[in-house]
């Protein structure tokens, strides 16, 4: 019995079956290989069969594809607003923007207050 690799990155994983399924590998045997090599819990049947599909299909990128986050509700104008604020009382907490702003949650409000309008507690 080979020694198992613990935590393979999906890259690696998707990697292994891309270089099988020209192969004319069965999925299922795919499958096997992987548990055999990376353990039990690498990767389930069903999610090696999507991933063989778009590979048949001419994808040859194992990497992920960028995706659309939740658009924020912080926009440049409500930022400029918050440092508008911080400006009439230089001693703000976030607790105190947080009532001036109910529509931004505090760890966003923290977050821009940080990040984008870089205060910093003194």
């Amino acid at each position: 019995m080979f020694k198992t690799i613990a935590d393979p990155a999906d890259c690696e994983v998707r990697s292994v079956i891309r270089f099988l399924n020209p192969n004319n590998v069965k999925q299922s045997e795919i499958n096997r290989q992987l548990i055999e090599i990376y353990g039990e819990n690498v990767m389930t049947d069903g999610m090696v069969r999507k991933w063989v599909r778009p590979f048949n299909d001419g994808r040859t990128n194992v990497h992920d594809e960028a995706r659309s986050g939740q658009h924020s509700v912080v926009s440049d104008d409500l930022v400029a607003k918050v440092n508008e604020k911080i400006g009439e009382n230089r001693r703000f907490t976030i607790r105190m923007l947080c009532d001036e702003f109910p529509q931004i949650s505090k760890a966003v409000l923290h977050e821009n207050v940080t990040n984008r309008l870089n205060y910093r507690k003194r």
